[in-house]
């Protein structure tokens, strides 16, 4: 009799230690870094099960699988991305993806030169196709949904921190970075831009030069005074960077007369006035440059000879010349072609 007691007690012991050996394991960390498992409409539960196998250990492994096949998940997934932060437990994950509960994405994008870039940037991102999204924005009704044109529509595009789904459609994305563009143009500036003499999407073209000049942000303010002289003026704006557009060579440290001969509606040393469409994303801060814009009476300026990064301004060509004498002078010097 006592012999059964005590074997009874055992097995109570060993089932107890059991369940709170389970327990701990269902506490204890999946793995000892961050990570995350996207399900796509394609997916299968070996895709999912693949990603967790990457990053888990043995036992949450085990745990996943058992809690799959229980509770019927193998047949039952939900799209999305779902997030496992240092510390997170097979359980918490599971119970997540096991739920549909998705982590949201934090989309960020700025230093974006090009539709394809951008385009790019939102497909590394999201689950959105990259090159669906950049034959959306090659696309005129496409881009005139929005209010925009194949050559404008970068400037919708308001470069900050964005929170959404990984999942979120192409209608719903769009949307959002509608509303994100609206809600950034207040009342305020627009009333600037109505003072600056732009429209809002001129200055994003604006704003896109000069940003392009100098990464210096106290600088901008004085830059955009000076293109803004010369496009008041009827002068070409001759702009470098946007003959750098031009001829998609941004890598271009000094340009030459071959160069500024470039047969396109980006050089604004042969057309006159703004160019077609931006020639990267403006941040809010370089169109802030702009619609505050430094007034003064300078109509040139080129890159100083000590490659601060800064600019020398200047309102005759005579004193223009000679502060571009410099600058050749220092090129040739560093054997800079």
């Amino acid at each position: 009799m006592k012999s059964k007691r005590l074997i009874v007690r055992i097995v109570v012991v060993v089932a107890l230690l059991a369940l709170i050996k389970s327990y701990l394991i269902f506490l204890q960390p999946i793995s000892t870094e961050k990570f995350s498992v996207y399900i796509k409409p394609t997916s299968t539960y070996a895709d999912v099960k693949s990603q967790i196998d990457i990053h888990a250990n043995f036992s949450s492994r085990i745990f996943f699988s058992a809690f799959s096949t229980f509770l019927g998940y193998e047949n039952n997934l939900h799209v999305g991305k779902y997030e496992a932060k240092k510390g997170t437990s097979v359980w918490s994950l599971f119970t997540k993806m096991y739920r549909g509960r998705q982590t949201p994405v934090r989309l960020t994008f700025n230093n974006i030169r090009t539709k394809e870039q951008l385009a790019g940037r939102f497909g590394d991102q999201l689950m959105l196709d990259s090159m669906t999204l950049l034959n959306a924005f090659s696309n005129e009704d496409s881009c005139a949904r929005w209010g925009f044109t194949t050559a404008t529509i970068p400037a919708l595009f308001i470069p900050d921190t964005y929170e959404m789904y990984w999942n979120i459609s192409y209608e719903k994305f769009m949307t959002k970075m509608s509303q994100a563009y609206q809600d950034f143009w207040t009342n305020d500036r627009k009333v600037k831009a109505e003072e600056v003499g732009l429209t809002p999407i001129e200055i994003s073209i604006m704003a896109s030069i000069v940003e392009e000049e100098s990464n210096s942000k106290a600088e901008r303010p004085a830059i955009a005074g000076l293109y803004l002289n010369r496009y008041r003026i009827g002068m070409p704006l001759q702009a470098d960077p946007t003959v750098k557009f031009a001829v998609n060579d941004f890598s271009l440290r000094r340009i030459l007369f071959e160069h500024l001969k470039v047969d396109s509606p980006y050089n604004t040393y042969k057309n006159i006035g703004l160019p077609p469409g931006p020639i990267r994303v403006p941040s809010a801060e370089g169109i802030d440059a702009v619609l505050n814009y430094q007034k003064h009476d300078y109509l040139y300026m080129c890159a100083k000879y000590d490659f601060s990064g800064q600019h020398a301004f200047a309102r005759t060509m005579e004193e223009h010349h000679r502060n571009a004498q410099k600058y050749r002078e220092e090129l040739n010097k560093r054997k800079i072609q």
